[in-house]
């Protein structure tokens, strides 16, 4: 699916989840968010299905990264954060879709948090090699 083309209705609510982080991923990349992983919580969880980490070199940045995500969904699949934590402070911005929970840290604040390490037991889904590349 282009990012152009509507929304499927019709498809399975999974692949349009999945479609979804793969839509905020790429709107994460294009402001070049680092260390960009997608995590498969369905198993382990029922309060969403995906969540998606990445950094900033700054807090400007990791706003700008934030920015580029809501700004995409909602053009693209008519989609808003049901809820938004830490975009004034932006070491950690967190923007909450229900199925999708989109993580934005500073460099620094991923260290501390460690999400990745607390959610290991999770599937990694796979990101294309242009997104995650540094």
């Amino acid at each position: 699916m282009s990012t152009n083309d509507p929304i499927r209705d019709d498809a399975p609510a999974e692949i349009n989840d999945l479609e979804k982080l793969m839509l905020a991923a790429e709107a994460a990349a294009s402001r070049k968010a680092l260390q960009m992983t997608a995590i498969d919580i369905r198993k382990i969880a029922s309060f969403a299905e995906f969540f998606l980490v990445c950094s900033g070199t700054s807090t400007r940045q990791v706003q700008a990264i934030a920015d580029e995500v809501m700004d995409r969904l909602k053009k693209e699949r008519n989609s808003r954060p049901l809820h938004t934590e830490g975009f004034e402070a932006g070491t950690w911005v967190l923007l909450d879709y229900g199925d999708l929970i989109v993580h934005v840290f500073t460099e620094e604040a991923r260290e501390f948090y460690q999400l990745e390490r607390l959610w290991r037991d999770a599937d990694r889904v796979a990101l294309p090699a242009a997104m995650t590349a540094e």
